[in-house]
């Protein structure tokens, strides 16, 4: 009988450490999609246009704030622990450019160690609002009103 507890201490202590270190690894996740060189090759600066462009690698997801903008494709890969906040550890931006007659102007190839963290909304009030509040101006114009103006229209 001591035997087989020992047997079963040693299989639920192995068991306990692969979930441990499962629990320890990392997950990844993939957003986005960038077209490869080897798509990009296929491609042809002054010579291809919008149309052929979205032929050859697809249209991006996001595109230039301006009707005829330049399009950018961006994937990333982001690694998760159980612990941790997730991080980008990969990141990669196409840039593609056309000119005003939607030819092929330019392609540019960004990636994580090119960028910078750039705060999108930040929302931060030093003070209370200034002056009276909402309340305060109503009580303070109830005073105010001139019923016969306010029943003579």
């Amino acid at each position: 009988m001591g035997g087989f507890s020992i047997k079963v201490t040693r299989s639920i202590v192995t068991i306990t450490c692969l979930a441990v270190l499962a629990a320890c690894s990392a997950t990844y996740r993939f957003h986005g999609y960038a077209p490869s060189d080897d798509e990009l090759a296929n491609l042809l600066v002054g010579a291809d246009t919008r149309e052929t462009v979205e032929e050859v690698i697809g249209k991006p997801s996001s595109s230039g704030v301006l009707e005829d903008g330049n399009w950018y494709y961006v994937s990333s890969k982001v690694r998760h622990y159980t612990y941790k906040a997730p991080k980008a550890v990969e990141r990669e931006l196409v840039a593609v450019s056309f000119d005003d007659s939607g030819v092929l102007e330019n392609i540019e190839r960004f990636g994580l160690e090119d960028g910078r963290v750039i705060v999108l909304n930040r929302r931060i009030t030093d003070q209370t609002v200034k002056g009276p509040g909402v309340i305060a101006q109503i009580i303070s114009n109830i005073g105010n009103l001139d019923l016969a103006d306010a029943i003579n229209n």
